[in-house]
């Protein structure tokens, strides 16, 4: 029997209560070696709603599993025609100022590396380096059979003419780029097969379901160990891809800071949970470290970059 994966998490009665107070924030990312955690909270200012929160897409949308889109062939139909519709809004998405204060941190080398849950980029566009995209990024594509990787922006174009005329309007855009589209407005879309053996193609993003590559995950454990502290931005930690990291580095006697509104399945093993907007936060923290959000060499006037014109490393 398929079990459908984790996708909520209910809150127990004796989690400790958020503060409001910025100091813990502050005084982590002085004493320096901070690993940044993000998840789709960091984004929603840019307009990416999140999974989880009051507005969260869970609410109304269920993501497509690894196991749904490997079955079936309308599946692959229907979130192809689904996903490339939100391709185009979420690469005009820019990076908002929690993005700008994790880069400008990094710059300052008060950090020891950024790992992400999110698929969109934002955290490269702002001008950080070295960013782990721990469930990958919707900018590549990889084909099921050969494992050839391409440009997601190559695969749009061929998507565009094998669909002409196609310019439905979408309620809504998800986390996983994915746009809401009733099975009418999908239609008998076509769907580009991989054009070195034919294949299957899939976005270069692990999909509920499914599991983060073993390196990856090793990587991101080597990261924890060596940080001096575990800083979570915007994430509730539901799915364990992110918690096991908050468990091993509080473990290890690490401090762990989490920023998110909501409660978390990590506030436990945290020293305290600050309950207020990101970009707000960042920005006044960054304000009381002298470190100013200054745009990023090699991007625009406004340093940003379409997430849909950069290619995460």
């Amino acid at each position: 029997m398929r079990m459908r994966p984790t996708l909520s998490w209910t809150p127990t009665k004796d989690l400790p209560p958020g503060t409001t107070d910025l100091e813990p924030i502050r005084d982590m990312l002085d004493t320096g070696g901070v690993l940044v955690l993000s998840g789709a909270g960091i984004s929603t200012e840019s307009g990416i709603p999140d999974y989880r929160g009051e507005n969260g897409s869970l609410s109304r949308h269920t993501p497509m599993t690894y196991q749904d889109f490997t079955a079936s062939d309308q599946a692959r139909r229907r979130y192809w025609a689904r996903s490339h519709l939100g391709w185009r809004t979420f690469g005009r998405a820019r990076p908002n100022d929690g993005h700008r204060a994790v880069a400008a941190f990094g710059r300052h080398g008060l950090l020891s590396g950024v790992i992400t849950q999110n698929v969109d980029g934002l955290h490269q566009s702002a001008g950080s380096e070295g960013v782990v995209e721990l469930h990958g990024s919707l900018d590549r594509v990889v084909c099921l059979s050969c494992r050839a990787s391409s440009s997601r922006r190559d695969l749009a174009r061929r998507l565009e003419g094998a669909n002409p005329g196609f310019e439905p309007v979408a309620a809504t855009i998800n986390p996983d780029g994915d746009a809401d589209l009733a099975d009418e407005q999908v239609g008998d879309f076509r769907v580009a097969p991989c054009e070195e053996c034919g294949g299957v193609l899939k976005p270069d993003v692990v999909f509920f379901g499914e599991t983060v590559p073993p390196p990856r995950v090793e990587h991101c454990r080597r990261l924890v160990s060596e940080a001096t502290s575990l800083l979570v931005l915007g994430s509730s930690l539901t799915v364990m891809s992110g918690f096991r990291f908050v468990r091993e580095a509080a473990q290890a006697g690490k401090p762990v800071l989490i920023v998110n509104r909501d409660p978390t399945r990590g506030d436990q093993h945290a020293l305290t949970r600050v309950a207020v907007p990101l970009g707000a936060a960042l920005t006044t923290v960054a304000g009381r470290l002298g470190v100013p959000l200054v745009a990023a060499a090699g991007c625009g006037p406004s340093g940003e970059r379409s997430a849909a014109d950069t290619t995460p490393s």
